[in-house]
Formats: structure tokens, sequence, C-alpha cells
């Protein structure tokens, strides 16, 4: 049935389309790279489920490589070491995302912290039913509103400002609570904790073709199994080929798009929209916002490392498989600061944390001046010399004293 439906896309030329998907590493739950490695080199943090590789331990037997589905993992064959990503982890142990989530010029990606029952992972990744993996993997969730998991939370030394995080995290609300956010590929059973809410714009465009109105609730409804985009197709990415939660996503999009569309041309809003699709009325337009102008400190709720963990995380650092930067600046502070160099034998102290924190969130810079005073190139066109981009030059009568100078002391 699946090949089916791949050989469908493929070849019917006429109806291409095109979607972004980001392939970044979905630091599982039951990660396969780790299971494949024999060395034991890759591990997931108990701090925050971070998935990494410890270049010590790594003996590049390349397991890994072909060890995970979603061909994240490569090799170095300069170093003779296995890399993957990061998820930027000393940016998250401070507070700020990663760096491909902070420079998303769409806005579309979140951070946010999940609690769940480790216990239950790999019965959920044993589920036989493969179309039974999406609520599986959901069902391992715990909801950070439940005072027995606050109680439990606490019992087991999870501070207080981390379970807060959890009550406020865009994740949880797409997951959980809007439920429009899926896993990519659940059959893998590696329980990936990178979720992704499937494209609707392509629906607006067949109907707008047919002369009908592109925004109504119905037509919208009844549009989404004409999608450009297979339904199906979207299923065998995101809930292992069952297109019933794929369906019920698309429709709270549509619902919550024609909902809106009437609040913005000073209509009164009809109840029934959001009805439609087992949602209320506040519910659809919270997930409005969420989706659609949430700020910055809702898309990115991570609650900082706590100074008595400044230690032992720091001494993680060194296990940052960065590579290609110049060799002096590996072997002292490193790419991401210190600690995080190869070279580095001292990390930082913990009364050093919260420097480390406010030195990279703060407006000013350490060497004076202000970040507010640079040059964005996602604005430039290339052309001219924008103030700051390169460094001023002398007067002309000043380089020419200067070179006069060098060429009498050459003399």
């Amino acid at each position: 049935m699946l090949k089916g439906i791949e050989d469908k896309v493929k070849f019917e030329f006429d109806q291409t389309f095109m979607f972004y998907l980001p392939r970044i590493c979905e630091h599982c739950l039951n990660p396969s790279c780790a299971a494949s490695c024999p060395s034991g080199a890759i591990y997931k943090r108990e701090e925050d489920g971070i998935v990494l590789v410890d270049q010590d331990k790594c003996r590049g037997w390349r397991m890994c490589v072909t060890g995970c589905p979603y061909k994240k993992v490569y090799f170095n064959h300069k170093t003779g070491k296995a890399e993957k990503c990061t998820f930027c982890y000393p940016r998250v142990e401070v507070g700020i995302p990663t760096v491909c989530a902070e420079t998303c010029v769409g806005r579309l990606r979140y951070i946010g912290l999940m609690l769940y029952d480790a216990d239950k992972v790999l019965e959920a990744a044993a589920v036989e039913d493969e179309h039974a993996l999406y609520e599986a993997q959901r069902s391992v969730f715990l909801d950070p509103h439940d005072s027995a998991v606050q109680r439990e939370a606490e019992r087991a030394g999870i501070p207080g400002d981390w379970v807060e995080a959890a009550k406020n995290s865009p994740v949880w609300k797409l997951i959980s609570e809007y439920k429009v956010a899926l896993p990519l590929h659940p059959e893998y059973r590696t329980m990936p904790m990178v979720w992704y809410i499937p494209p609707l714009s392509p629906v607006v465009d067949v109907i707008k073709d047919t002369g009908y109105d592109a925004e109504d609730k119905d037509n919208l409804f009844a549009a989404i199994d004409a999608l450009r985009i297979p339904v199906e197709y979207l299923a065998n990415l995101f809930t292992a080929g069952d297109v019933g939660p794929v369906n019920d996503v698309l429709r709270k999009l549509a619902a919550m798009r024609s909902y809106m569309r009437d609040i913005n041309l000073g209509r009164d809003p009809r109840a029934e929209i959001p009805e439609a699709v087992g949602m209320s009325e506040e519910e659809m337009y919270e997930m409005f916002r969420l989706l659609a102008i949430a700020k910055y400190n809702e898309r990115y709720v991570i609650p900082t490392a706590h100074g008595e963990d400044a230690h032992a995380l720091e001494e993680l650092a060194t296990d940052c498989p960065v590579t290609g930067y110049d060799d002096e600046l590996m072997d002292g502070s490193g790419p991401f600061g210190e600690g995080s160099g190869r070279g580095s034998t001292t990390p930082v102290a913990v009364e050093n944390f919260r420097m480390l924190q406010q030195r990279q969130t703060q407006e000013s810079l350490v060497s004076g001046g202000s970040k507010q005073g640079r040059v964005n190139l996602l604005n430039w066109d290339g052309k001219g010399v924008p103030a700051g981009l390169f460094p001023e030059r002398p007067a002309e009568g000043v380089g020419q004293a200067a070179d006069g100078e060098g060429s009498e002391g050459s003399r």
C-alpha cells in the first residue's frame, strides 16, 4: 500500500509539491545509535535527554552510522570519530535555544521540556501494531499539571523550576493539548523527540483554483482529501501509514485558519468551527497565538542547569564533536566558550556559571559597545559597505605616513 503511494508521488510530475522537513537528530528516547555502538561511546544524558558521542570512547566502528534510521550520525575521516548534532547543549544549559531554532527565519521551531515515564519507554516501543505507536509514545509523556506527577518529580529530585517550565512548554501544548504535532517515522521504534506539524498550505491553492472561497470552513474540510500532498504520504512520514491522526491535525489547522479569518475581518467568531474539531474557542485562539504570533519566551521555554550540576555539565563539554576550527582555538576555550575545547582540562567553576549565562544573553558586549550595532547580514543585499561590517580605513594622510615610516625603518 505504502509502496504504491510512493510510486504515485514519484511519477505524477504534474502534481509535484515541495515542503521543508528539517531532519536534525531526533534525540530519541530509545536511540538505536546508542544500542548499536560497541564501544558505548554514545549515551543519553540523564539531566536533559540529549544524545551525545563521547569522543574519547569512540573507536570509529561506524556501526552507529548504519544503526541510525534517520541517518543523522556521520563519520569524520580526519579525526576517525563519529559525530552528530549535539542540540547545542552548551547553549541549552544556560537557557538559550539551539542555533538552528533561533536563526529559523520562519519562526517555525519550538523548544520545551517534556516529562516522561522512563519505565514505559521500552513497553511503548514494543507495541506490535505500528498504527498504535503514535498514541503509545504520547502515553509515555506525563502531564506536568497533574499533582501526582508533581509529587513524583519532587521525590525524584527534579527542580521546581523545571516542573514549571514543563507546564509552560510549547512542545507539551502542541503534542498533548492541541494534538497537532506528530513524530517522524514512529515505526522505527526509536521514540523520536523532535515532532512535526504537517503542512496545510497547498489546500488553499486547490480551492482557490476552483473559484470558491479558499478560507471557508466547509470548503477547507472538503478539500483536505484533494491536497496536492497526499494525506497517505504524510501518514507514511508521521504515523506509520495511519491517516486518521493526520486528517485530525489538518482539520484543526484548517478550522483555525477559517476561525481566525472571521476575527481578523471584524466578524463575529463562529463557535461551531472549533467545535467541529473538538476544541473550544479559547483553545483555538491560544493555538493560533502559539503557532502564529508567539513571542520569543513562549517559543523557547528552556530551564537553566542548576549551579550544583555545573561542574558535571562542563566536564561533558569536552565531548563536543565540532571540528574544522582553528587548532589554537580548540586547544583553548573552544567554539562554545570556556571548557568546550578539546585541550581544556579545567571545567568552568560553579561561581562562573551565572556569569557565562549573563555574558551570552546580555545586550552589551564584553569588549564594550552593543549588539544593537551589529550588522544583520540577512538584511544586507551585498551592495556597498555597511557601517560596522568591515574595519574602518585610516585617513589617507595617516596611511601614507605609516607607510613612509615603515619604509624608512626597513632601510
